[in-house]
């Protein structure tokens, strides 16, 4: 059964949203069962059936909910793994519509490993053998593909390593669409490996001797820079995209 709560007046639709998704994840709401009909959330939500559709909008797009005509609403996930599985894949369908949502994501990568670092550096968690392992194919990347691969799994294996489970199946959702964005930006002329591996380990050096400012910065203008490089790939995709 579905349970109101009082609505913030500037945004109807978000009490839908919140009310629902809450009871979905944790399990009062279970899947394959259908939520009232639209006249009846109106109802109980004390909001119009247009800001109920709205919210039923986004439960959808979160890949909570299943809409189909003439049919109330159905719940078809309730994991918080297969949740944010189903967020990443929206998230890449936005891409393939704008490219400029890359460089959204990069956002997202600099909020989280900037934290992450900074964490490990304090004494948090424990860095990975993973963590050693994708520096030494960085260094032993025979093109640029391999290279991709191994700057990837640095990353991933830097957010394990703060033992948050949470943050890394969020992460790891994201880990195909971070590694297509370093493969992007490893297209650019920009550095050479040798380069970008000192880079990295400049990254690690500073966690594991404890400096938490300069693995914030390192970090920060690492990202900063394969930024600054998707968003040229991103140009030069479309320069050439006008003229093919």
């Amino acid at each position: 059964m579905v349970v109101a709560v009082a609505p913030d007046r500037s945004k109807l639709h978000t009490a839908v949203v919140s009310a629902i998704e809450a009871q979905v994840l944790s399990g009062e709401l279970k899947v394959g069962e259908r939520l009232p009909s639209e006249a009846e959330l109106s109802r109980l939500f004390a909001i119009s059936t247009r800001s109920v559709r709205e919210g039923l909008q986004i439960l959808e797009t979160k890949g909570l909910v299943r809409r189909r005509h003439g049919e109330r609403a159905e719940i078809v996930r309730d994991d918080v793994d297969q949740f944010l599985g189903s967020l990443a894949a929206n998230v890449k369908r936005l891409f393939a519509k704008d490219a400029a949502y890359l460089v959204q994501l990069m956002d997202v990568r600099r909020m989280f490993e900037i934290e992450v670092v900074g964490r490990l550096a304090a004494g948090e968690g424990e860095l990975s053998q993973d963590v050693v392992t994708a520096l030494g194919s960085l260094a032993d990347a025979k093109d640029f593909a391999q290279y991709a691969e191994a700057d990837a799994n640095f990353h991933r294996a830097l957010v394990h390593s703060l033992g948050n489970e949470i943050l890394s199946s969020v992460y790891g959702n994201l880990y195909a669409l971070i590694t297509d964005i370093i493969r992007l930006t490893s297209r650019v002329p920009s550095k050479t490996q040798a380069e970008g591996m000192a880079e990295h380990q400049a990254i690690f050096s500073a966690i594991r001797q404890g400096d938490v400012d300069a693995s914030r910065a390192l970090i920060r203008e690492h990202i900063d820079n394969s930024t600054t490089y998707l968003q040229q790939a991103i140009n030069t995709a479309k320069k050439q995209g006008k003229t093919s």
